[in-house]
């Protein structure tokens, strides 16, 4: 009888396997399969005063924190991530870098929180805020060729009217006068990765997808390259305390687990409500790049690979009012702000946007959920009616 083959089969684990596992190996000690979360805020010296690990201060980073930061780096293909206390956090340590006067470039519509602090430090003298029509690509270009920004801001697709912004063209745009490129990819986890089309830095809001739960605060940035400027984003999250807490760092972890599914599926859903709703007789118009009829279909095909995404707007017949009545009517939709969770959201977003916002006041953002979709799109369909 031939000898039993001795040979290891040696498997490399995908990094879906390795969110499942929250990026973990079962201890060898008590064989604990999920992560354990390390509240402790210092860590100990040896008998000579030595650090007994690589870690001095939760300040400085704790295990829970390197956890998320290895699993964040590998999804979006960087060098390294660092996670961050919220959002507006990540963004304020990679603005704070900016030289003093410098310029920022950034969509017209965006993100309504980090336009409101960018313009605020532009009304403050500490940057010169540039502020492009993200519905016209050559007005990206011509934006950056003639302010020539130390950064160029973009969110793709961008919230809450989800045109799309070339990538590509953006980074080629900011490389050709010297600056960065930073993008935020909050509502396009999974399907977009900047960093391989050419983008210096990837931005996450954690709160949202990444967690997928809605219970907390969290700011991812991811780097293409481990250069002086990164080495200085991390030097200012240490001495402005921006860090996440361990246990909010261990549920982003737990979150990230399901992350795949999640996407997938609401991702699948989106695009059914999309269609369904495209040419109702209550709708003017369907918001949502998966859709052939939407101005960055072609655009959002090349740079997004695995779906277009959980969100999409309904602009309303009726105007404001008629878009009030819908948000405030739905049964399952739950009115109220955020996005990414794993229940769908409904809001006017007309209520929040800042004076000088230009998103139509009929807007309805959706972000659609893991739900049943026959049971969302009857749900919209009731209250529009």
């Amino acid at each position: 009888m031939p000898e039993p083959s001795c040979n290891v089969i040696v498997m490399e684990r995908s990094v879906e396997s390795d969110l499942v596992r929250g990026g973990h190996d079962a201890s060898s000690e008590i064989g604990a399969v999920v992560p354990p979360i390390h509240p402790s805020t210092t860590f100990a010296r040896d008998g000579n005063y030595d650090l007994v690990s690589d870690y001095l201060y939760s300040r400085h980073g704790a295990p829970n924190h390197v956890a998320v930061e290895r699993l964040a780096a590998r999804l979006d293909n960087g060098a390294g991530a660092l996670v961050f206390s919220s959002g507006l956090a990540a963004l304020s340590a990679l603005i704070e870098t900016v030289p003093s006067g410098a310029t920022v470039a950034a969509p017209r519509v965006m993100y309504h929180g980090g336009q409101l602090w960018l313009r605020r430090l532009d009304e403050t003298g500490r940057i010169n805020l540039v502020l492009f029509d993200q519905t016209r690509p050559e007005a990206m270009e011509e934006a950056v060729s003639s302010a020539r920004p130390d950064l160029l801001w973009i969110e793709t697709p961008v919230n809450p009217t989800w045109d799309v912004i070339d990538i590509r063209a953006a980074a080629d745009a900011a490389h050709g006068v010297g600056g960065r490129l930073a993008v935020d990819s909050t509502v396009a986890p999974l399907t977009t990765r900047p960093i391989d089309l050419g983008a210096d830095y990837t931005f996450h809001s954690a709160t949202k997808f990444y967690n997928g739960h809605a219970d907390l605060l969290g700011g991812i940035l991811v780097t293409a390259t481990k250069d002086d400027r990164w080495a200085e984003v991390n030097w200012i999250r240490t001495h402005t305390g921006a860090v996440m807490g361990a246990f909010e760092a261990w549920l982003l972890l737990r979150g990230m687990k399901t992350l795949y599914l999640r996407v997938d599926r609401a991702s699948q859903s989106a695009i059914t409500v999309a269609r369904h709703f495209e040419g109702h007789a209550a709708v003017d118009k369907v918001l949502y790049p998966g859709l052939e009829s939407h101005s960055g279909h072609e655009v959002a095909k090349a740079q997004m690979d695995r779906g277009f995404g959980a969100m999409l707007s309904l602009l309303v017949k009726g105007g404001f009012e008629a878009a009030h009545r819908v948000a405030t009517s739905t049964k399952l939709f739950i009115p109220a702000t955020s996005l990414g969770g794993v229940e769908s959201l409904i809001e006017h977003r007309a209520v929040l946007e800042p004076p000088e916002s230009v998103v139509p006041d009929n807007l309805l953002r959706l972000s659609i959920g893991i739900e049943p979709v026959e049971e969302l799109i009857a749900d919209l369909e009731q209250a529009l009616a």
